[in-house]
């Protein structure tokens, strides 16, 4: 299996940004709540941590870039954690735990990588041949 170039670049866009991002968060940790007129947090550790988390997910992403067809499990949990991360703040802001200035974070950290990880996971199961039925429908008596 051989990846496209777009794959590699969009991990290693996606490195690139998470590794900004993280090294952002943790050493401004009340920047974001002040540019988004939130309340600073009272344990900015635990945001510093979430950076800490964001960057480690750009090393994973740099080293999937390398062959993105290879190493498409870092690309899912990755793609799983954009889908999460979402949903999460929705349920979060529907009970009122979270402000909507909060959802600026969703744009660049989750939702403009969806299509492209979802491309790149599409591509795997294709060029795998992955069958998405059940054992019993494999043609085995």
């Amino acid at each position: 299996m051989q990846a496209k170039k777009w794959m590699t670049n969009v991990l290693r866009i996606a490195a690139i940004y998470n590794l900004i991002w993280g090294a952002w968060v943790v050493l401004f940790p009340d920047q974001f709540f002040a540019w988004t007129g939130m309340e600073t947090l009272n344990h900015p550790m635990i945001w510093q941590g979430m950076g800490m988390v964001i960057g480690v997910y750009g090393l994973g992403y740099w080293w999937a870039s390398y062959n993105p067809l290879v190493h498409w499990p870092i690309v899912a949990v990755g793609f799983l954690g954009k889908i999460f991360g979402p949903i999460g703040f929705v349920f979060n802001y529907l009970t009122g735990a979270a402000p909507a200035a909060f959802g600026y974070t969703l744009i660049t950290n989750d939702l403009v990588w969806w299509v492209p990880f979802f491309l790149i996971l599409r591509a795997v199961h294709v060029q795998s041949g992955w069958r998405l039925s059940w054992p019993e429908n494999q043609g085995s008596a």
